[in-house]
C-alpha cells in the first residue's frame, strides 16, 4: 500500500508548519496556508452536504483565480473528482464532458455563467449543486460559493482518501475527434511534484507564476508542485494575456519559476526597450517553454531579457505527465530537440507500426514509460488499450470489462506498460528525442508522408514569419496538398510567392506548400496551451473554400 501524501495532506501540513506564510496569492487576494487549509475544509464540507459522496465528479468552468486552488484541494479532501473544464470550449463542447463524466455538482465563475445556463437543460446535475463564485449580487438557481463556504465546518470531513482514488478527469483537447477524459490519481500527482522540484531543483523558498489556464495539465502539475512543497503560487488571472503586465508581476512579485509559450515570450521580447528597462527580473531563475519550438534567436534573447534566468524545455502529456527535459545547457546546442529522459521516466521507445523499435534517426511513435501515468481515459476502453503497450515478452494489455471507468483492475491490467499518445519523433545518436509531428496531422500527398513540424521549422525560419501551421488540403490529384498558414510579424511584411520561394532548395519538392493562407493571431484556433489545432484549423479552411 502506497503512503505518498495527497495534496489535501500536503497543504495541512503546511498549514501547522508555516501557517502565517503565504501559499497562494491573485490579484484580488491571497491566502496563507492556515486559511487555504481551513476554507478548503469547508468547502469540502459544503459540498459533502449538498448529499455529494466520494467518487462523484465535479465539473469546473472558470478563468485562472485562486479559487482553482481552493477548489483542487477541497475536492482532494472530500474524495471528490475535479472535471476541469476549458473556459475556451463552447456550450455544446461544455455539455459533452460534462455528461461524459456524468457530473454530480458544477462550480462555475460568474463570468461564464451564461455558458452554462445556456446548457443546464442538457445536464444531469441537480438543481441545488450548481455552485457559483465571483458573483457581486445572488443568481437565481444558484448557490453562492463564499456563502458554501461560510456555514459549513472547517474541519477536515470524515472521508478515506487513499493514493490510488482518483483525483481529476483531465479532458484532452481532442485533436482527433471528441475529448477524451485522462483519469489522473493522488499518487501520481505526489511522484509527479517529486520528480519535477528534484529536475528543476524547487523548493519552498521558491515563488511560482502560473499563467498557463488552470483547467490545463501544465498549472495544475505546476501548481500541485508547488503546494506540496509548501512554495508561494501567484496566479495570473487576467483573461487576455498582456505582456506588460505580466513583466511587471515577475518583477513585482520576485517570481523564481514561470512557464510559457513561445507566443507569451515573443510578445514580451516585443516590448519596446524603454519599457523592458523598467522591470528588475532578476530574480526569476528558472523560465520553461514549451507546447511549441522556439527558435535559436528568441532563445537567445529570453536569455538576454531574464539576465540571471535559466531556460528548460519539457516534454509530455495529460496521460504521461513529463517525460523528457532539455537542460539549460542543452538550448542552443540541441536546438529543435525536446532532450532526453528525465528523472521521473524510463527509457523512452520509438517504435513502427508493427511495434517493432526503429533504428536511431529514424521515424517511430514515442511510447514513455512514468511511474505517474495516467490509468486510463473514462468509460473509453478501446482508447485506454490503445494507449499503452507492452514488449511481447511480457504478454499484451488487457483492460477489464469496466476499462476505463477508473476500476483498479483496468489501472493494474496495464502496470508496467509503455504509454503513447501518438507523437512520431526520432532518436538521435546521443539519445536527444526530437518530435515529428502528432500521427493525426500527417498529411499524405501522392503516397508519400509528410510531418507539417518540418515544414513548419523551415517557414518559421523566415523572419517576416511569427507563427505558422502546415495542413493537408484536398487535391483531386494527390489526395491532399501542403498548404501553410501564416501569421506574419507586420502585416503585408510577406507575400505568399516570397514564402514559398524561401522553401525552395530548404526542403524537398514533394514536401514545399503549394499555396499560403494569412490569419491575424487571434484567428489561429489554439488550445488552452497555445498548441495550434491543426484539424480545427483544416476543416476552418477547407469549409471556407468550399464556400466561394
Amino acid at each position: 500500500m502506497s503512503n505518498l501524501l495527497t495534496l489535501s495532506e500536503c497543504i495541512a501540513t503546511h498549514a501547522r508548519v508555516r501557517p502565517h506564510k503565504i501559499g497562494a496569492r491573485d490579484s484580488k487576494r491571497s491566502l496563507s496556508y492556515a486559511s487555504w487549509n481551513e476554507r478548503a475544509s469547508a468547502l469540502a464540507n459544503g459540498l459533502l452536504g449538498l448529499g455529494l459522496v466520494k467518487g462523484d465528479r465535479v465539473a469546473l468552468l472558470a478563468y485562472n483565480a485562486i479559487e482553482w486552488l481552493e477548489i483542487y484541494v477541497a475536492l482532494a479532501r472530500a474524495g471528490l473528482v475535479a472535471v476541469p473544464i476549458n473556459f475556451r470550449l463552447a456550450g455544446p463542447e461544455v455539455a459533452y464532458i460534462a455528461g461524459h463524466c456524468e457530473a454530480r455538482a458544477f462550480i462555475v465563475q460568474e463570468d461564464l455563467r451564461p455558458v452554462v445556463e445556456g446548457i443546464r437543460a442538457e445536464l444531469a446535475i441537480d438543481a441545488e449543486r450548481y455552485v457559483l463564485f465571483g458573483n457581486t449580487a445572488p443568481q437565481p438557481s444558484w448557490r453562492d460559493y463564499e456563502q458554501l463556504i461560510a456555514v459549513a465546518s472547517a474541519s477536515p470531513p470524515d472521508v478515506d482518501v487513499r493514493p490510488k482514488d482518483l483525483f481529476a478527469l483531465m479532458y484532452t483537447s481532442g485533436t482527433t475527434g471528441r475529448p477524451k477524459g485522462a483519469m489522473r490519481n493522488h499518487e501520481g500527482n505526489a511522484l509527479l511534484a517529486f520528480a519535477t522540484a528534484l529536475e528543476f531543483g524547487l523548493s519552498s523558498d521558491d515563488t511560482g507564476l502560473l499563467v498557463m489556464p488552470l483547467c490545463h495539465a501544465n498549472s495544475l502539475y505546476f501548481g500541485v508542485t508547488f503546494a506540496m512543497l509548501g512554495a508561494t503560487i501567484i496566479v495570473d488571472d487576467r483573461k487576455s494575456f498582456d505582456p506588460e503586465a505580466l513583466l511587471a508581476k515577475l518583477a513585482r512579485e520576485k517570481v523564481t519559476f514561470t512557464s510559457l509559450v513561445p507566443t507569451h515570450y515573443i510578445m514580451m521580447l516585443d516590448l519596446p526597450d524603454a519599457v523592458k528597462a523598467q522591470h528588475d527580473v532578476r530574480a526569476v531563475g528558472k523560465l520553461l517553454i514549451s507546447s511549441a519550438p522556439a527558435r535559436k534567436d528568441t532563445k537567445l534573447a529570453i536569455l538576454q531579457l531574464f539576465p540571471n534566468g535559466r531556460l528548460f524545455e519539457l516534454y509530455g502529456s495529460t496521460e504521461a505527465g513529463w517525460v523528457t527535459i532539455l537542460r539549460p545547457d542543452e538550448q542552443i546546442e540541441r536546438l529543435g530537440s525536446v532532450g532526453r529522459e528525465w528523472a521521473g521516466s524510463g527509457a523512452i521507445r520509438i517504435l513502427d507500426a508493427d511495434g517493432r523499435e526503429v533504428p536511431d534517426g529514424e521515424v517511430g511513435e514515442l511510447y514513455s514509460r512514468t511511474a505517474y501515468v495516467f490509468d486510463g481515459y473514462w468509460k473509453n476502453p478501446e482508447k485506454t488499450a490503445e494507449a499503452f503497450w507492452r514488449p511481447p515478452a511480457l504478454g499484451a494489455a488487457e483492460s477489464s470489462s469496466r476499462g476505463g471507468e477508473g476500476s483498479r483492475e483496468t489501472r493494474d491490467s496495464f502496470r508496467g506498460a509503455w504509454c503513447s499518445v501518438g507523437d512520431m519523433a526520432q532518436r538521435d545518436a546521443d539519445g536527444f528525442i526530437h518530435l515529428v509531428d502528432r500521427k493525426s496531422n500527417m498529411i499524405i500527398s501522392g503516397g508519400e508522408n509528410i510531418y507539417p513540424s518540418e515544414v513548419e521549422a523551415v517557414l518559421a525560419g523566415h523572419p517576416q514569419v511569427q507563427d505558422v501551421a502546415v495542413i493537408g488540403v484536398p487535391d483531386a490529384k494527390w489526395g491532399e496538398s501542403v498548404q501553410a498558414v501564416v501569421v506574419l510579424r507586420n502585416p503585408g511584411g510577406a507575400t505568399a510567392a516570397e514564402l514559398l520561394d524561401w522553401c525552395k532548395g530548404r526542403i524537398a519538392g514533394y514536401k514545399r506548400p503549394k499555396s499560403v493562407v494569412f490569419l491575424a493571431e487571434a484567428e489561429m484556433p489554439r488550445t488552452a496551451t497555445g498548441k495550434i489545432q491543426h484539424r480545427v484549423l483544416r476543416d476552418r479552411l477547407v469549409a471556407r473554400a468550399k464556400q466561394s
